[in-house]
């Protein structure tokens, strides 16, 4: 009887890399009893800030909320207009939502997918209170002319960093990483599909003492009195709450994965980098592929590594006849304006048309997988079976 082969390995399309050293770590804060909010917390916070060359970084639970208390730490209020993009994860405009505010999306630029910022002056309005620009997929934005608009028109520029920790942009001569930050807030995140991961989890950096304070007050609910000071005191301490606040803590097992992960993130990325140097190597024979566009002056992370297919090649199709070869794909970054929940959500664009450029990549962008412990055996297999369904349209 012959043998029946093994189904060959599923090539994921993101993989966290977590070792024994996560496990150790993860034993301090079990160990010592303090589980959210503690010592692992303040220490990540100290050395991602210190990672990233910025004044102040505050941990939350996630990335969008983050962003939401960037936004309001910088005066959006209901019925505002913050400009950023719909190319994005949807968190990017619901984060504006929950501000009562409303999203004002401007188109991307093909090269790179990042915000246009040539395109942010005509849709500014008396109503406008800050641009909310993406580093999509890792890749740095134009932030030099990003700030020059910002600054001339005294709107305060937050980040979506969410993808961009290890990245770095070469600003006024030397190279910088991108949380430092550049504008007056960037917001990370550490979600299990980044480049470092603690789980979930957030972080905000930025140059403004008093942003880092409310950060701090909202993220605890508002609370007067911090739990380590209540702990400490040799008296009986009583807090209040004088606003509204939000749970957005992170708690000190994802904190001490999180300075583990901080601590080889130059590796991971020069890593990342290798392997997106192969595929550009070995994607550039296949006709009609456009490959990711990384500027002199960028130095991205690769968190994700998006090829756009050629005119009259299928997505969905192309991502199934790799699925079927074992390898999991993505779409390109979705745009908020085209899901359901946004056809009733209040948004606005200077036009019907004003986001071609966005929907096209959505409609013709493709992930393929990048991970650090990806062979090269690995990325062969997702070449050549990319090769394949794209040849099966010609």
């Amino acid at each position: 009887m012959t043998p029946i082969a093994a189904a060959p390995k599923m090539i994921p399309v993101a993989r966290p890399s977590i070792g024994a050293e996560e496990f150790e770590a993860v034993r301090r804060p079990l160990e010592s009893g303090w589980l959210t909010q503690g010592p692992e917390v303040a220490a990540f916070e100290r050395e991602f800030a210190a990672f990233v060359d910025a004044p102040h970084a505050c941990a939350v639970s996630n990335c969008t909320t983050a962003l939401h208390l960037a936004l309001r730490a910088a005066g959006v209020r209901a019925g505002d207009e913050v400009i950023t993009v719909s190319h994005s994860f949807i968190a990017t405009a619901n984060a504006i939502r929950y501000c009562g505010a409303v999203p004002v999306f401007v188109d991307v630029s093909p090269a790179t997918y990042n915000i246009d910022p040539a395109r942010i002056s005509a849709v500014i309005s008396p109503r406008t209170r800050a641009i909310l620009a993406v580093h999509q997929l890792g890749m740095p934005c134009d932030l030099p002319a990003l700030i020059e608009v910002a600054r001339r028109q005294h709107l305060p520029l937050i980040e979506d960093a969410a993808c961009a920790a290890g990245s770095e942009i070469e600003y006024r001569g030397r190279w910088e990483r991108i949380g430092r930050p550049h504008g007056d807030i960037a917001c990370f995140s550490f979600h299990p599909r980044k480049v470092l991961t603690t789980g979930d989890g957030g972080m905000l950096t930025t140059t403004n003492p008093e942003w880092d304070r409310q950060f701090r007050l909202w993220r605890q609910h508002a609370m007067s009195v911090s739990d380590a000071t209540r702990h400490s005191s040799k008296q009986v301490v009583a807090e209040q709450y004088t606003e509204l606040g939000y749970n957005y803590r992170l708690t000190d097992l994802q904190a001490a994965i999180g300075r583990v992960q901080l601590s080889r993130l130059p590796a991971t990325v020069a890593r990342r980098r290798e392997i997106a140097a192969r595929y550009h190597a070995r994607l550039r024979s296949i006709s009609g592929l456009q490959l990711p566009f990384e500027p002199a002056w960028a130095r991205s992370n690769w968190q994700s590594y998006c090829v756009r297919l050629p005119k009259g090649v299928d997505q969905s199709r192309v991502m199934q006849m790799m699925l079927d070869d074992g390898i999991s794909t993505r779409r390109g970054v979705m745009c908020s304006h085209l899901e359901p929940a946004y056809q009733r959500e209040p948004w606005r664009a200077q036009s019907s048309d004003a986001l071609a450029v966005s929907e096209r990549i959505s409609a013709d962008g493709l992930i393929l997988p990048l991970y650090i412990e990806m062979t090269d055996d690995d990325e062969s297999r997702v070449v050549a079976s990319l090769e394949r369904a794209i040849e099966s349209h010609r």
